[in-house]
């Protein structure tokens, strides 16, 4: 998987659109609804990566298993994996991992409104 066909499979979620805060060669993926950033796509050292927000234990799990999964890049490592895209790791993989980050980054349900849902 490359860099701008992951961009077009994070589009594809509800209320996803695409940033550039820093520059043109880092794409910022961020929810609508709280513009919150569930996916950092660029390119290092030659390959295509993404920053994925993942749980803590599942995080250091996944970096165990395998070598394409590291510590977030300028990220918060306890929260954040580097996945190099053009490694190893197949794409259902990679698509998980960036459904869950967008999961884990999307906008919170106030009580109010879930219990107003019933």
């Amino acid at each position: 998987m490359n860099k701008q066909e992951l961009i077009e499979r994070c589009l594809a979620f509800p209320g996803a659109y695409e940033d550039y805060p820093f520059d043109e060669t880092w794409t910022v993926m961020r929810h609508g609804g709280n513009k919150k950033s569930f996916a950092f796509i660029y390119e290092r050292e030659g390959h295509a990566c993404a920053n994925l927000k993942c749980e803590p234990m599942r995080a250091a799990m996944l970096r165990d298993l395998h070598e394409e999964i590291r510590p977030g890049y300028h990220m918060n490592k306890e929260h954040w994996n580097t996945v190099i895209l053009d490694g190893a790791l197949g794409e259902e993989d990679i698509l998980d991992l960036v459904r869950r980050s967008f999961e884990l980054t999307r906008p919170k349900i106030s009580k109010k409104r879930q219990s107003a849902d019933f």
